[in-house]
């Protein structure tokens, strides 16, 4: 049965419009995270701000295709300082307050709890709307106290509600935990404890104790001249808590049971992503093979989708062996590794985001724009650059879709861990289009019941309606 286009339509915008060369590396968003109902969204930027958004009232509008749709409406809820910069004097390193991860918990007697990290510490935030008030004289505030004595008469002041306010506790920090820098968090299906993961090693952590954590993943070689890999992801199954995954820099990911050995050392399943035909094989490919984000389907879990620099990659739990779909992101580049290693565009991260029901997949590229592919590997529509105007569509192709044209890149490098601007070079797609390295989309989540997906792009948060 052929698939049905679907065309993402933009529906919010909230940040300031600026050019690029006016942006500060503070403004720049690295993590969207909805909550499990979707009532609420988490941005997280270079700054160590946290922004929450809560969804408002629903309107329902026309999709080109003739569908009806829903559209989830969200304003501004609360914001606040997550993280601050801060110095190891040990190691004569600074540390950045960039928030890498946002993850939130289940929500306890009202309020609202979410984990937040930048490179060493994570730290759990309580979110709660408290009911203001204050005291006034119902009959005259201005009365001096002895004048209303001497009539006899004796009456306390009153209190008067003044509305809400949303505040934001620092409840808990966990520090001291990492070497090296953090790269996820998941949060388990029991709601009560929590992973850590960063280059080399995978905490198991309490949510109620930030005391202790059990090293349950650890890569670090006795020689570290030995080191042939990194973790590059790590989640939690949805449904089964004793299940986790973990995605390395060799295109391998690795599902392991924490009821066989409290210490991960021989995983219960694992996916390589290598290429296996020598005539293939190149200095690049390990580097593009690299696994940047894994994540599994809702519900089950039975499939995983996993980025690297040039596809999403669909995998089916019960046959491990090979990828059931491969979806072809950035095609038109693999001509010119050589060029994007040289200004280390290469090793840009890019996310993807699964929808509620494990059908559909969106994930980002250059030019800020952003991709949706159904999970069998068929485009879901066209890319689609991220805008508040009209989105601008291209037709994207399964295979490769034609050589860039000229010099591809012109300008300075794109930094590894991508999260800055960059100075990226321009070139030009297969279709002609100028590529801008320095504009990407690297960070997305999608709403876990509405075809919703939010979108960070810059200092800027979309939402697109797929």
């Amino acid at each position: 049965m052929a698939s049905i286009v679907r065309t993402p339509e933009f529906s919010q915008c909230f940040g300031d419009k600026a050019a690029l060369e006016e942006l500060t590396d503070a403004d720049l968003l690295t993590a969207v995270e909805f909550d499990d109902t979707g009532d609420y969204l988490a941005t997280g930027d270079r700054g160590g701000r946290v922004v929450l958004f809560e969804r408002g009232d629903d309107i329902k509008s026309v999709m080109p295709d003739g569908r009806h749709k829903w559209a989830c409406k969200y304003r501004f809820y609360s914001e606040f300082q997550s993280h601050e910069p801060e110095f190891d004097y040990l190691k004569s390193l600074e540390i950045e307050e960039k928030i890498n991860q946002i993850k939130w918990c289940r929500p306890i007697n009202g309020s609202r709890f979410l984990l937040s990290t930048n490179d060493k510490t994570i730290k759990m935030w309580r979110i709660r709307e408290r009911e203001v008030k204050e005291a006034l004289n119902p009959h005259n505030i201005f009365a001096r106290p002895e004048s209303a004595v001497a009539e006899g008469i004796l009456q306390f002041p009153k209190l008067y509600s003044k509305g809400s306010q949303v505040t934001a506790a620092n409840k808990r920090s966990y520090p001291n935990a990492h070497a090296y820098h953090i790269n996820s968090l998941s949060v388990n299906v029991d709601g009560e404890t929590f992973i850590s993961a960063d280059d080399l090693r995978i905490n198991l952590w309490n949510l109620d104790n930030e005391h202790q954590a059990y090293n349950i993943v650890d890569l670090k070689p006795a020689n570290m001249d030995d080191l042939n890999e990194v973790i590059t992801s790590a989640s939690f199954h949805p449904s089964s808590a004793n299940l986790l995954m973990y995605s390395s820099s060799r295109g391998v990911v690795r599902i392991g049971d924490l009821r066989a050995s409290a210490l991960f050392t021989q995983p219960a399943m694992m996916f390589d992503n290598h290429i296996e035909d020598p005539c293939e094989r190149s200095f690049f490919s390990e580097i593009i093979s690299s696994i940047a984000d894994a994540r599994y389907c809702r519900g089950d879990g039975r499939f995983l989708f996993t980025r690297d620099y040039l596809t999403v990659k669909v995998w089916d739990t019960h046959m491990p062996s090979a990828p059931i779909s491969i979806m072809e992101i950035n095609a038109s580049l693999r001509p010119h590794l050589a060029d994007l290693y040289e200004t280390d565009a290469i090793f840009d991260k890019f996310e993807c985001a699964v929808s509620g029901d494990g059908q559909h997949v969106a994930t980002g590229t250059y030019n800020n724009a952003f991709q949706v592919h159904d999970r069998e590997g068929r485009m879901e529509g066209s890319q689609t650059e991220v805008s508040r105007t009209m989105a601008k569509k291209q037709r994207v192709g399964m295979g490769p879709v034609g050589g860039v044209k000229g010099g591809m890149l012109n300008g300075g490098g794109v930094g590894k861990s991508g999260g800055g601007r960059g100075a990226g070079g321009m070139g030009a797609d297969g279709g002609g289009e100028t590529l801008a390295f320095d504009k990407k989309i690297m960070h997305l989540a999608w709403h876990p019941e509405r075809d919703v997906v939010a979108i960070a792009g810059l200092n800027r948060l979309y939402f697109y309606t797929v």
